[in-house]
């Protein structure tokens, strides 16, 4: 059967919905069937992503921090699931946030954790309307290189943003609640919602079809999948047998997600009061919305719905309590643990939790064939906080991970440390240069970070 090349921005349509695709060989410069076509020029090198990835309240570092330097040390206990991925990880030591210290402004370094984390700016303080930060990295780097996909950035969360109002210590819950802005006053509102971000990734651009699809998918209780069932028959037509088979794994892997988030609004939605208006899809297991909005990042890094995002865990100053490991305190509560031993212990079973879900994320990325390597190769997803010990609420020495290989520009497998006080933003500045943007400086970052 003669098979065809196909361009990079190939997606299976139906009524009401686009579904887009994984990186396939017939897509890829130098691929036989791309060297019979006229716009093999036209067809982008494997894409290099980012995302960025906050959880709240610090850590305990002695348990995060790793033993040894350079390529011979050892994961923290902390991070005992991330050995499997141990030689595509940075871990840093030195990194701060120097905006995130009061710096004249007293009490708040929850709010100050969470506005700096990707700005690197010092907050304006005040809990009402004129919030004022900076605009944060991902959003500088989608403002360069957000139209060359479908969705420019995705911010994702847990819980959702509060713009209004105060929440710590004079700050507004603007600051506690995003880490995405989009200008200094302009924060990036994250989506909960899976069920909402899989239609964002997946529905037509159209909003009248995006309805019509909706309706008919309700209907008939039909998946993405069968409205796109006739495109995807022609698609399949034109590939050849590598190519066919990841198309269904893929198309396998979607239909699963969609099948989880559809379970998750039958039977699963969170109890709300009845004047609360909550769309459905929002898992009552904390855990498993975890788990539903990294496997949807997953799913836009495969199909290059787009090329960067951000996560909150959790907002700044998180109060929730983790009753399946034993934990009946809340986490900012014990967070401030005085030394207490029990608390420490705590403490540290909730951020080992969070590692066991981000290396679940890695594993999962790492696990997508793309190009000569995986997804998880071409990107570069950091983890972290702006707050190292929450005892002492510090904004030095801050627990940092960035795990992928930037498309083979990062020497991974290293643990690396830097002069106290070196700029966290220097390092946001590295990683887009490697996404292809040309920034000067973000927050206090004003050079690239060195050793890479």
């Amino acid at each position: 059967m003669h098979k065809t090349s196909i361009e990079r921005r190939t997606f299976l349509r139906g009524l009401g919905v686009t579904l887009s695709l994984p990186l396939l060989e017939a897509m890829t410069p130098g691929h036989p069937l791309m060297a019979a076509s006229s716009n093999v020029n036209a067809v982008p090198a494997t894409p290099q992503r980012a995302a960025f990835i906050f959880f709240p309240n610090g850590a305990i570092m002695p348990d995060w921090r790793p033993q040894g330097e350079g390529t011979n040390f050892r994961l923290g206990k902390t991070h005992a699931a991330l050995k499997p991925v141990k030689e595509k990880l940075t871990l840093f030591s030195g990194l701060t946030q120097h905006h995130g210290r009061a710096n004249g402004d007293g009490p708040g370094d929850h709010a100050r954790n969470a506005a700096v984390f990707l700005t690197g700016a010092q907050p304006f303080k005040t809990d009402g309307a004129n919030i004022s930060v900076g605009v944060s990295i991902d959003q500088a780097a989608a403002a360069e290189i957000g139209s060359r996909t479908r969705l420019p950035s995705l911010e994702l969360g847990t819980v959702r943003s509060r713009n209004a109002g105060g929440c710590d210590s004079g700050y507004s819950c603007a600051y506690s609640s995003n880490i995405s802005w989009k200008t200094p006053s302009q924060p990036m509102a994250k989506e909960i919602n899976p069920k909402l971000v899989f239609e964002r990734m997946f529905g037509s651009i159209d909003a009248r079809q995006r309805a019509a699809g909706e309706a008919q998918r309700n209907e008939l209780r039909q998946s993405i999948l069968d409205l796109v069932a006739d495109d995807t028959k022609r698609l399949r037509q034109r590939l050849g047998g590598t190519d066919r088979q990841k198309l269904d794994e893929y198309l396998t892997a979607v239909r699963e997600l969609e099948a989880r988030i559809e379970r998750t609004g039958e039977s699963d939605a969170i109890d709300i009061p009845e004047d609360v208006d909550v769309p459905k899809g929002i898992p009552r297991e904390y855990a498993m919305h975890v788990g539903l909005m990294y496997d949807l990042m997953a799913l836009a890094f495969q199909t290059d719905s787009t090329r960067i995002c951000s996560f909150m865990l959790e907002n700044a100053g998180s109060n929730r309590s983790f009753p399946a490991l034993d934990v009946r305190s809340g986490h900012h509560e014990i967070s401030h643990h005085q030394n207490n031993a029990e608390k420490i212990s705590d403490l540290q079973r909730i951020d080992q939790w969070y590692a066991e879900r981000f290396a679940q994320f890695l594993l999962k990325l790492d696990s997508l064939a793309e190009g000569e390597g995986t997804v998880l190769d071409n990107s570069m997803i950091l983890y972290g906080s702006a707050i190292s010990d929450s005892n002492r609420h510090d904004h030095h020495d801050l627990p940092i991970i960035l795990a992928g290989q930037g498309g083979g520009t990062l020497r991974t497998g290293r643990h690396l440390v830097y002069p106290k006080n070196t700029p966290l933003n220097n390092l946001f500045l590295s990683m887009t240069d490697r996404l292809g943007c040309s920034l000067d400086t973000i927050g206090d970052g004003k050079d690239r970070l060195g050793g890479l």
